[in-house]
């Protein structure tokens, strides 16, 4: 092996690695291996270990409350055993799951078609550029400094290599809002001919609901897409959907939908578009159709991924269908039904505005943006919001997610978030934590 690659030795084979960063023999110290049962009790001593903590942490990543029947019906070896569907003859099982998902996505975007999902929202989001940019034959797009920072920064990761000229438009400091002035101050025919598309975020990472009701009539007048991204899927069930505010394409995070908040993942990225863009959408899409006995059957159709066409042709060669993830997604949806899933979201929108109106008479806080909120809100406080965190950790808190690494003009602000998963018990003591930390 070493020969076929042209070098004499392994250490050869590695010298592209720093060697500060190389381990020297027996530097693992792994321990010897262990009985079935003494690693299960090991395990068990290591569990004990963790913190049975309150959270009020979103950011991007929501705690919601999985039914039992999402897991027991997912890991099935029916579907956990047959990921890819390209054998269309004895994957109908998972082919059909993966249509009604789409239905589903279809239904709470307000969108005429959707995908089988993709990795996950930030990825979702950057193939909705690069598919606004195909369309469009532009490459300069303008995004929300609103919108999640880390989907911001994945967006500019993928479009690297296609000279795609980023904009991004400042939030209002008092609403919480884009600034719709500096945005169609940026949508000027004459000031920027070459905008491909915006991007808009609601609930943004604030978790400000956005007003854009005007921006697709001056969208319009300039040929460009209304991209309009969502991280917690949940508020579609409440708010209005993103296809009746005038969305092209939206992309979404899944995660809310069945998934549990795992260090990150596996998570699902949401896409659905209008009919028209159909061709240029990434990504796998399932269609109804009927065998030769007439009977209704499910198989892949319009797949424009490399694995499918010529690679030059694909419209993406990055993106694929997170199969499991989008099943339990489904099962979730189904499960909760259209008014489980708009009551969940009311009590997600209760809850949040308990704590946020408790904080709110705390000294020395103070709710920071004015506009109306789904289940975050950004807190300022008396003190480095980093500090007070992790006074609070000491208690067993989680209490938020500080701003000031990502927004340096809020150092002292908190992004905090309450769901389903906090009790009124949790919310009164985190709320009596930081009175006394004013």
């Amino acid at each position: 092996m070493l020969a076929a690659v042209g070098v004499q030795t392994v250490d050869e084979l590695f010298d592209c690695i720093p060697e500060p960063l190389r381990l020297e023999d027996g530097a693992l110290e792994l321990p010897t291996g262990m009985a079935e049962s003494d690693l299960t009790g090991h395990f068990r001593e290591l569990g004990k270990r963790n913190r049975n903590a309150s959270v009020f942490l979103g950011a991007g990543a929501y705690r919601h409350y999985v039914p039992a029947i999402v897991g027991a019906l997912a890991l099935r070896g029916e579907f956990s055993t047959s990921y890819t569907p390209y054998q269309p003859e004895v994957s109908q099982g998972t082919l059909q799951a993966i249509f009604e998902f789409q239905t589903m996505v279809s239904m709470l975007t307000g969108m005429e078609i959707a995908n089988a999902s993709v990795y996950d929202g930030a990825s979702s989001m950057a193939e909705a550029v690069l598919m606004a940019n195909r369309i469009n034959r532009k490459n300069k797009v303008l995004i929300s400094r609103a919108v999640h920072p880390e989907y911001r920064e994945v967006a500019r990761t993928y479009c690297r290599g296609g000279q795609v000229e980023f904009q991004e438009i400042p939030y209002d400091e008092e609403t919480g809002q884009t600034d719709l002035e500096k945005l169609y101050e940026a949508l000027s025919p004459e000031v920027s001919p070459e905008v491909s598309a915006v991007v808009i975020q609601t609930p943004n990472f604030f978790g400000v609901v956005e007003e854009f009701k005007d921006l697709r009539e001056r969208l319009d007048e300039i040929d460009a897409l209304l991209i309009v991204n969502v991280t917690e899927a949940l508020s579609m069930a409440l708010l209005k959907s993103p296809g009746e505010r005038g969305a092209d394409i939206v992309s979404a995070e899944g995660q809310s939908f069945g998934l549990p908040v795992s260090f990150g993942g596996p998570y699902v990225g949401l896409f659905s578009t209008r009919e028209k863009f159909l061709r240029q959408m990434p990504g796998r899409l399932c269609g109804e159709t009927v065998d030769r006995r007439g009977r209704r059957s499910y198989a892949l159709t319009l797949s424009t991924r490399e694995q499918h066409i010529r690679r030059e042709k694909a419209t993406s060669n990055i993106c694929t269908n997170q199969g499991l993830c989008a099943l339990s997604a489904t099962i979730y949806l189904a499960y909760m039904g259209k008014q489980g899933l708009r009551d969940l979201a009311i009590l997600n929108l209760k809850k949040a505005d308990y704590l946020k109106n408790k904080l709110a008479k705390v000294s020395g806080f103070e709710i920071a943006f004015s506009s109306d909120t789904f289940n975050e809100f950004v807190l300022r406080c008396p003190r480095p919001a980093i500090e007070i965190r992790d006074n609070l950790l000491q208690e067993k808190i989680i209490a938020g997610f500080p701003l000031a690494e990502d927004y340096p003009e809020l150092k002292n602000s908190l992004l905090l978030c309450a769901t389903e998963a906090n009790s009124r018990e949790e919310m009164d003591r985190l709320v009596d934590k930081l009175a006394s930390m004013r």
